[in-house]
């Protein structure tokens, strides 16, 4: 199995980058990365840690499984959607279509709510694929499919610490066949949180469906940045040649500031 960190990049030309000025501006992204969900907790009037006792039990109890399952359905989909089949969406356009599907979700409490998920999960991972191939990544290749879902590993845009968990960038996540499920398995408990705080607003009385479209804006907001900045980092190391872990040191020390 290999277990090389960094994808090789697709032949592509970039302009060279001025290594400060980028960790500069990839340090912003991330601070405005973990800020959006404040929107959401206003909205449904809690905090992200009570979010997830207001679950049902059994959910809460199968929500690693949950979403492991969501992310098996999604890692082939949204693989499956590229090579021209459907094109590239804008970042706003992503959105508004996660917005939908939020709304719907919204709509029927729990039960639609869990039946969103996977679609949901798909659209978001599709756009992350997109984000990749931007920074001169190509999606098809399996170290790109798992740097791809190594971005859901990130703390979700609920979670009240300071945005400065960046240990999932350096996570050593390798694609095969045999391997898809050992990947998922690494993914889905870090995703199971934010996700149970995704479905609990969506179940908040009276406001369900406004609750699913602002959610689902959220997130896809939230994990498009945050694959901005692991691409563009992962970018920075190819054109300097530094380990990813010198670059995420100096990347949280910029964020901390």
């Amino acid at each position: 199995m290999d277990d090389k960190l960094d994808p090789p990049r697709r032949q592509q030309v970039f302009p060279p980058l001025d290594r400060e000025a980028e960790l500069d501006r990839l340090a912003g992204r991330m601070k405005a990365a973990s800020g959006v969900g404040l929107q959401l907790l206003n909205l449904v009037g809690t905090q992200a840690e009570g979010m997830l006792d207001m679950l049902p039990r059994p959910v809460r109890a199968g929500l690693e499984r949950a979403t492991a399952a969501a992310l098996e359905q999604s890692f082939n989909a949204a693989a499956a959607t590229r090579g021209g089949r459907i094109a590239d969406t804008s970042d706003w356009l992503t959105r508004a279509i996660t917005l939908g599907t939020g709304a719907a979700g919204g709509f029927g409490g729990l039960p639609s709510a869990l039946a969103e998920l996977p679609v949901t999960t798909t659209v978001i991972l599709r756009a992350i694929q997109t984000i990749a191939d931007e920074h001169g990544f190509d999606p098809a290749l399996p170290e790109v499919r798992a740097a791809c879902l190594r971005v859901f590993a990130a703390a979700g845009p609920l979670d009240d610490d300071d945005g400065t968990d960046l240990s999932f960038m350096t996570m050593r996540l390798s694609v095969t066949g045999p391997a898809i499920h050992g990947l998922i398995a690494k993914v889905a408990p870090r995703l199971a949180v934010p996700l149970g705080q995704k479905l609990a607003a969506q179940t908040v009385p009276v406001i369900g469906a406004a609750a699913g479209a602002a959610t689902n804006w959220i997130f896809t907001s939230y994990y498009q940045e945050v694959a901005r900045v692991q691409f563009g980092l992962m970018r920075l190391g190819a054109q300097t040649g530094e380990d990813m872990n010198v670059l995420t040191a100096e990347l949280k020390s910029r964020i901390a500031r």
